[in-house]
């Protein structure tokens, strides 16, 4: 087997193995082992020959066009661990940012042919076939020279063999080595060369930010940009990070470098300035401001890149359904889905569904094939009734007005089944939206199964087998889920928003990562979620049944909430004639919070099932309490030393109450802090 992976291909068991960390080259002194050191196994992407045989074991490809251009190095198609271990062991290890040039240089020492090597020269104007006589690997350059005989391709008709070579001397011969593209040699002595120009040349277009090495140098660079970018950069190939995501995160880079690039003008123009002049204040001022601003910008392009907040911050997608409203006649229709229709079924469907009305015999029925067409068909107050079937539909379901839309059959009769890439499969805006008796089953997702921006979704007797996150109650909307079942979320089964209301009965969500996730984590200007959970059944998932998701600031106030949670303990304890156990309520006893409305209860059970019930309860009266402490606290410093208690209740209703949590992995409640 061949030694260690520079950036081999085709990676064999050993290379998902553990390894000893590597800094540095000190461990690759020898010649020999630095030759061997591009591939993990012979079990090559480009051959299948063995270790043994002589030749090269990348592959090649025909650069498009009509000039002949020799075969180039096929170097792009690499995996993320064969980038990821490359990049550890071999290039940056341990490297602070300040020394990724140093380390970069001495990298490209060990494995690069300094000369004899022939690439083209590729721009997004032209292509021109040169010859490498000689590097600088400090500058990443070549120096080159054309190559015989004279190959070019442009897009501009004038660029001719004398603006070339104006254009190399202009440039004093020297070229990036991102430019570069290696010929293909199948004698295999250049493939380390063009492996370690594709590692520098993706370095330097993903990873790199021209404000990394401004950054704190005190942490490991790769651990802290290097592997969250390059995870980010591959969960966007497979389409894992939502496409609207990707295109914030595309445009708060650009911002950014075009904040950097004004901050960097600046601070050239200031050191050219007279001291204490009022220009030169004026420029600090506006410094400072543009320091601000990126610093803001560079925070939120690291909350998306790192997987775990991302996942826990979610994307705050708005969407843009416009809702049709009522039809121009004012007249509701009635849409009937089914493959095809059978005398016995339309008798069932007029006797069950569509004359069970006195008036109903003038209403307008339409007939669909898929339930997608019926959907976008829908106005303000329309039915649609999809037959027992098996559906399968390659778009996003946008329910932005309040329609019904209902299985005729059990929900396993009737399946809506989403295939194809997409970030949704029901995308709902509508004010009262209701959904019932129907299975969903998601494929090739991004984002949930459902996902309520606004208004109020109820889900009835439904079956809900997701693909990635389950459902999502953004901040404001209402979702209402009774007696139907949710598994198979990689993410969480439900994901609740701040300022959102979210109703669960006599409904189970299993076999998901988490089981269901509280997010309070923005600021004190949002209110809690508005949560009730009423026997329910949440078992068998990957982590906690209930996860509450809260800032790191609260943790400062946990004395004070938890002095107050006592406070609202007492009553109850005092009520039932046990005024020494204020550590729990009895099964039934209400607690009642100063913040609230209404009061949490939980209902008599089993001790698992009151512990958990408990559990959830007494976090939410704790992060309620905090929340009320900051506001106080806020509006006490803004000089308001009486406040509104109208304004400052959160007017919560919180029912937490027979539920059942069983064989989840890390137990009924648990919290992230961040």
């Amino acid at each position: 087997m061949a030694d260690e992976l520079l950036a081999g291909i085709g990676l064999g068991s050993e290379a998902m193995g553990p390894e000893p960390k590597r800094s540095g080259w000190a461990a690759e002194r020898e010649p020999a082992p630095l030759e061997k050191g591009l591939f993990q196994d012979g079990d090559s992407s480009s051959d299948c020959r063995s270790d043994d045989s002589p030749g090269s074991r990348l592959p090649s490809f025909v650069l498009p066009g009509k000039t002949p251009f020799p075969e180039m190095f096929q170097t792009s198609h690499l995996l993320f661990y064969e980038r990821f271990r490359a990049y550890q062991d071999y290039i940056l290890a341990d490297c602070k940012a300040s020394e990724v040039g140093e380390f970069t240089a001495e990298f490209l020492e060990k494995v690069l042919e300094p000369s004899g090597w022939r690439a083209v020269w590729h721009t997004n104007v032209f292509k021109v076939l040169v010859e490498v006589t000689d590097v600088d690997f400090a500058a990443l350059k070549a120096v080159v020279r054309l190559a015989e005989p004279y190959l070019c391709e442009s897009q501009v008709n004038t660029f001719t063999l004398e603006c070339v070579r104006e254009l190399l001397d202009l440039k004093g011969q020297r070229l990036p080595l991102q430019e570069l593209w290696v010929v293909f040699d199948d004698s295999g002595a250049f493939d380390q060369t063009a492996l370690a120009i594709e590692h520098i040349r993706f370095f330097y277009q993903h990873i790199w930010r021209s404000w990394d090495e401004e950054e704190e140098d005190e942490y490991d660079y790769f651990v802290r940009c290097v592997e969250p970018r390059l995870r980010l950069h591959y969960d966007i190939l497979e389409d894992r990070v939502p496409s609207g995501l990707v295109a914030d995160y595309h445009s708060l880079l650009s911002q950014c470098e075009d904040i950097y690039r004004s901050f960097l003008n600046l601070r050239s123009s200031l050191s050219a300035c007279d001291s204490d002049s009022e220009q030169e204040n004026i420029s600090m001022v506006e410094g400072l401001k543009l320091y601000s601003e990126m610093e803001q910008l560079k925070q939120k392009l690291k909350l998306i890149e790192n997987p775990l907040l991302r996942y826990v911050f979610g994307y705050q997608k708005s969407s843009n359904i416009q809702a049709k409203g009522v039809r121009p006649d004012g007249h509701k229709v009635t849409h009937v889905v089914a493959a095809s229709m059978m005398t016995g079924l339309l008798q069932s469907l007029l006797r069950d569904r569509l004359c069970q009305e006195p008036c109903a015999e003038d209403r307008e029925v339409q007939f669909h094939s898929d339930p997608l067409s019926a959907v976008n068909a829908c106005y303000e107050g329309d039915t649609v009734i999809v037959c027992p079937g098996h559906y399968v539909v390659h778009g996003t379901f946008s329910i932005a007005d309040s329609i019904e839309l209902e299985g005729y059959g059990l929900p396993d009769d009737v399946v809506i089944e989403k295939r194809g890439k997409g970030d949704t499969f029901v995308d709902c805006t509508g004010a009262d939206v209701k959904i019932s008796s129907v299975k969903f089953v998601q494929h090739d997702a991004v984002e949930g199964i459902l996902i309520i921006h606004r208004g109020r979704t109820t889900v009835e007797n439904c079956v809900l087998q997701c693909e990635t996150t389950g459902v999502t109650v953004r901040t404001s909307a209402e979702f209402v889920m009774r007696t139907s079942d949710l598994y198979g979320a990689k993410g969480a089964g439900v994901e609740v928003y701040p300022g959102s209301t979210c109703t669960l009965s006599d409904s189970g969500v299993h076999h998901c990562k988490e089981g269901i996730l509280i997010k309070d984590f923005l600021d004190e200007h949002y209110d809690i979620p508005k949560i009730s959970m009423v026997n329910n059944v949440i078992h068998n998932n990957e982590g906690y049944g209930v996860v509450l998701v809260k800032p790191t600031i609260f943790s400062d106030l946990q004395g004070a909430a938890q002095a107050g949670a006592e406070e609202t303990k007492a009553p109850a304890a005092a009520a039932s004639g046990e005024a020494g156990a204020a550590a729990r309520p009895g099964p039934g006893e209400p607690l009642q919070h100063g913040a609230a409305r209404g009061p949490l209860s939980a209902r008599p059970g089993p001790p698992e099932q009151v512990e958990g019930n408990w559990e959830i309860v007494s976090e939410l009266v704790a992060a309620s309490t905090q929340k009320g402490q900051m506001r106080k606290k806020r509006l006490s410093e803004l000089g308001i030393t009486r406040a509104d208690d109208d304004l400052m209740s959160q007017e919560m209703f919180v029912s937490i109450m027979g539920n059942q949590f069983k064989w989840n992995g890390k137990g009924s409640f648990g919290t992230f802090l961040f």
